[in-house]
């Protein structure tokens, strides 16, 4: 397990609308089995003993953070409304937002608000791969089906190998000082690891699996709900 030395925190982008699922409301606030969608994915770090602070970055303009009860998750939240218009400018807000309550060495995991399903092996096997790692590094799934490029009408351009290929998840865990230059340096990634490959480095995969599902379409909320459930039935 981690060296106790080490400290980890949680950083949450949560300002995003998820225009995608179709509904009025953002994706983070969706009902899932009856709490928020993000409550979830706040509650499974917060959970865990290892991790000292969970803080989530909402839009500044958040009208819908305070009509849900958050206090079951317990005094680790800290919700910071400095959301910007990319998920790169709500993480690198947040970083420096809570820059005066961590070191530039302190491991910072940064998670989907919408991967509700993260469980506390996947967090784990992050911490105890990671923690005395120079680098840092993300959650990955190896890449099981077959891969094709497609070209003009939606016809095949052809196949692609998938020897060597991961389908990155989150958490993404990286020292907090060693981040938030790289995603200066590195405005425009879709992830933080991106940012940091960007620098020369090159982060480490942990394996993870697919029940740490995104949810994008309206038909994942019901896949996130069967997991959520059958993990309260392997605990009754």
């Amino acid at each position: 397990m981690p060296n106790p030395t080490h400290r980890f925190f949680a950083l949450v982008p949560a300002a995003g609308s998820g225009s995608r699922m179709g509904s009025e409301s953002p994706k983070q606030y969706l009902s899932l089995a009856g709490r928020p969608l993000l409550f979830h994915t706040l509650s499974a770090l917060a959970a865990h003993p290892d991790i000292e602070r969970v803080f989530v970055v909402l839009s500044p303009g958040d009208e819908f953070w305070p009509e849900h009860d958050w206090s079951a998750i317990g005094g680790t939240l800290t919700p910071i409304f400095c959301g910007g218009a990319t998920r790169a400018e709500s993480v690198t807000n947040g970083l420096k937002a809570m820059a005066g309550q961590v070191s530039g060495e302190d491991w910072v995991l940064v998670h989907d608000a919408a991967r509700p399903c993260l469980a506390r092996r996947h967090l784990d096997a992050l911490l105890s791969e990671l923690a005395e790692d120079k680098v840092g590094g993300i959650l990955a799934v190896p890449v099981a089906d077959t891969l094709k490029r497609a070209a003009s009408g939606q016809r095949i351009a052809e196949t692609v190998s998938r020897d060597g290929l991961w389908q990155a998840q989150t958490p993404q865990m990286f020292r907090h000082g060693l981040l938030l230059s790289a995603l200066e340096q590195a405005p425009v990634v879709t992830d933080e690891a991106s940012a940091v490959e960007a620098m020369g480095l090159s982060p480490r995969l942990v394996a993870g699996d697919m029940t740490n599902l995104k949810v994008t379409y309206a038909l994942d909320l019901h896949i996130a709900e069967l997991i959520l459930k059958d993990r309260e039935n392997e605990h009754e």
